[in-house]
């Protein structure tokens, strides 16, 4: 059996075909861009070698598939996602799996809100901007074990028609979108907490736009939540960066993004007790966990403004 299995997040940045209209403000790649983020893409997939990876910014499904043909190990492997498009035809970012372990099934989106969470004064107060993906992963052993890819809202400032360009509506923007960004970790705690009810092993990994220790990045894994006696690590997802076994206080270099000269780690690999060494219902322990971000530092037009995250697992009966 499989001794080990690697799960990965990769924020792609901007994934779209050549001459697709984005945003107002973002001019469509050229034909010649295009070719060299998809060929830059698709060498950075086979670095990772991960069983299972999870994409974000993918404007479109096909164009992701062209960058796993491009690929040497991801050609033959399984891809679950979905597009999107605004009222006036216009692509818009989802997320997407790809999996060289079997799945269960073709995966759903979580596109609206639990009940009772929402956004006050939002048009959209109910749904996510950039809905989860929920996928079934069969482990090596036939381990039924849920993955989620995520990709929460951005610290991008939410002006409104007929703001002005003052201190108090940058402030007032910037509350907004942490108010949708607090309400989507809400809601995607409630959703990943109906999942854990089933007692399968959970993996909820994408661009959370917040550090490990934000308080959006702690409600998603329910840390310090009232829970009935016995269950405290069952009820809630670790960090997978902050339970790896083999820790290094001298090599503190796990960011995934640089803004305004700030390193920052927004990316994230959560994980149920099921994959922590001091749960006894571990079924395998989070041996290491690595970042590829020295993209981040040279500049390369065509690469991702995201480094990527590979979480290895040792399963139970394989650690060294």
């Amino acid at each position: 059996m499989q001794e080990e299995i690697r799960f990965a997040t990769f924020n792609v940045c901007n994934l779209a075909p050549a001459g697709a209209k984005l945003y107002d403000n973002l001019e469509p790649l050229s034909l010649a861009q295009y070719e060299a983020k998809a060929e830059w893409t698709a060498r950075q997939i086979d670095l990772l070698d991960a069983d299972v990876i999870g994409f974000q910014e993918i404007f479109s499904q096909a164009a992701l598939r062209d960058v796993l043909s491009r690929t040497r190990h991801y050609r033959e492997a399984t891809l679950a996602g979905y597009d999107a498009t605004d009222t006036g035809g216009r692509m818009l970012p989802t997320v997407a799996l790809v999996s060289r372990l079997p799945l269960a099934g073709a995966g759903a989106t979580w596109a609206n809100f639990p009940a009772g969470v929402t956004v006050s004064a939002d048009d959209n107060a109910c749904r996510f901007a950039r809905a989860p993906l929920h996928v079934q992963v069969i482990l090596p052993g036939g381990q039924l074990t849920d993955v989620v890819v995520v990709h929460l809202k951005s610290r991008r400032p939410d002006y409104r028609h007929g703001d002005g360009n003052d201190a108090a509506a940058y402030a007032l923007a910037n509350l907004r979108s942490l108010q949708r960004r607090g309400a989507e970790a809400v809601a995607l705690r409630m959703l990943a907490s109906e999942l854990g009810h089933s007692g399968r092993p959970r993996i909820v990994l994408g661009d959370f736009n917040d550090i490990a220790n934000a308080v959006t990045t702690s409600i998603v894994m329910g840390a310090g939540a009232p829970c009935e006696p016995g269950m405290e690590m069952r009820a809630r997802l670790y960090d997978a960066n902050a339970i790896q076994l083999r820790q290094d206080a001298m090599r503190h270099v796990g960011y995934t993004n640089i803004h305004d000269s700030a390193y920052m780690t927004i990316d994230h690999i959560l994980v149920s007790e099921h994959f922590h060494a001091a749960s006894p219902h571990a079924i395998g322990v989070m041996q290491e966990v690595t970042y590829l971000n020295d993209h981040l530092l040279l500049g390369l037009p065509h690469s991702s403004d995201h480094g990527q995250v590979l979480a290895r697992i040792k399963l139970l009966g394989n650690i060294d």
